[in-house]
C-alpha cells in the first residue's frame, strides 16, 4: 500500500522537475505559466517534505545537489509514465483498443508501416502506437505490448513468435557500379564498403561466402541504421549489404541495382515478442495472426 506521505503534490514535483532540467526558476516559470515565486514556493515545500535539499543556491542560479539530480532523473521517468498511462487510458475510452508496439526503426518504417492499412482494415477500432526499440527491454517497466525483434528467440519472460529470416544481397547505385567497373564480387574489395554497426561482420561474412576473404571487409563508414546506409547506397557514397526486402523501392526505381545473386542468409531471424502474460490478449492474438499471414504472404 502507498503511504500518502512519500507521494508529494504533483505541481511540486512538475516546478522541481522543469527548474532542474533547465536550471532556473524563472525558465521553469515560463514553461509552467506560473510566477518565480510560485515555482519557488512549491520547489520548497518539496525540500520540506523530504527533509533534504534539492538545491544549491548561488546567487541568482541554482544547481542541482546529488541528491537532487538522483531524485530529479527518477521524478522525471515517473512523470513520463504517468503522462502515458493517462494517455493509454484516455485512448482506451475512445476506441476498441491500444497496442503499444516496439519495432526496429527501418523494419517499421519501409514495411511494416505501409502494410499496416491491411491490420486496421480488420480491426478499424484498434489504434497502433509505435516506438523505436534496437535491444531487448524489460517488458515490465514500459507500456509496450509486443516487439519486433531481430536475433535469436530468447527474451526473458517473453513468448517468440517466428515471422522471418532475412537475405542480404550487395547493392550499390548504378553510377557507382559504372563508375568502379564492378563485375566480379572480388572487385568490391577496392571500393567504399558502408558498414552497418551492429553487424560488423556482415561483409567479411559474405566475402567468406563467395570465396573472397579479404582483409578490408571492416573497412569503411559505419551507419546505425539500414535506411541511413540504403541512402547512402543510392546517393554513391558505397556499396551495402542490405536485405533485399527493406530496399524493394530503391531496386525497383533503379535507385539501387543488385551487383551479385549471392545472398548472405543471416543465423538471426526476425521473431514478434510479447510478454508471457499477454500471450491470450486478443488484440495481441490478433496482431499475431496478421503479421504471421504478412511473412507468410
Amino acid at each position: 500500500m502507498l503511504r500518502k506521505t512519500f507521494l508529494p503534490p504533483i505541481a511540486d514535483l512538475l516546478a522541481f522537475e522543469a527548474a532542474a532540467r533547465h536550471g532556473s526558476i524563472s525558465r521553469a516559470a515560463q514553461e509552467l505559466h506560473l510566477t518565480q515565486s510560485a515555482v519557488s514556493r512549491q520547489i520548497r515545500q518539496l525540500e520540506e517534505q523530504l527533509g533534504m535539499a534539492l538545491f544549491h543556491r548561488v546567487r541568482q542560479r541554482i544547481v542541482l545537489t546529488d541528491a537532487g539530480r538522483v531524485y530529479a532523473a527518477d521524478v522525471r521517468a515517473a512523470l513520463q509514465q504517468l503522462s502515458a498511462s493517462t494517455q493509454k487510458a484516455m485512448a482506451l475510452s475512445h476506441a476498441g483498443g491500444l497496442l503499444n508496439l516496439a519495432v526496429l526503426p527501418t523494419l517499421g518504417t519501409r514495411w511494416l508501416i505501409p502494410r499496416l492499412g491491411g491490420f486496421t482494415a480488420q480491426h478499424p477500432d484498434v489504434t497502433v502506437n509505435f516506438a523505436a526499440r534496437t535491444e531487448p527491454f524489460d517488458f515490465a517497466g514500459t507500456p509496450f505490448d509486443a516487439a519486433i525483434h531481430f536475433g535469436r528467440p530468447t527474451w526473458a519472460g517473453a513468448v517468440c513468435e517466428f515471422l522471418m529470416r532475412e537475405e542480404v544481397v550487395p547493392v550499390a547505385s548504378p553510377a557507382f557500379r559504372d563508375r568502379h567497373g564492378i563485375r566480379r564480387p572480388q572487385d568490391l574489395t577496392r571500393v567504399v564498403l558502408l558498414q552497418q554497426s551492429t553487424r560488423p561482420t556482415q561483409w567479411a561474412e559474405w566475402f567468406e561466402q563467395v570465396g573472397s576473404p579479404t582483409t578490408v571487409a571492416l573497412r569503411g563508414p559505419r551507419l546505425e541504421h539500414f535506411a541511413m546506409i540504403a541512402q547512402a547506397a543510392v546517393c554513391g557514397q558505397g556499396t551495402a549489404l542490405l536485405p533485399r526486402f527493406l530496399i524493394t523501392q530503391e531496386l525497383a526505381g533503379g535507385g539501387l541495382v543488385q551487383l551479385f545473386d549471392d545472398a548472405l542468409v543471416s543465423a538471426d531471424a526476425y521473431y514478434l515478442v510479447y510478454p508471457e502474460a499477454r500471450a491470450q490478449t486478443p488484440l495481441v492474438q490478433a496482431l499475431r495472426d496478421w503479421l504471421l499471414a504478412e511473412c507468410a504472404g
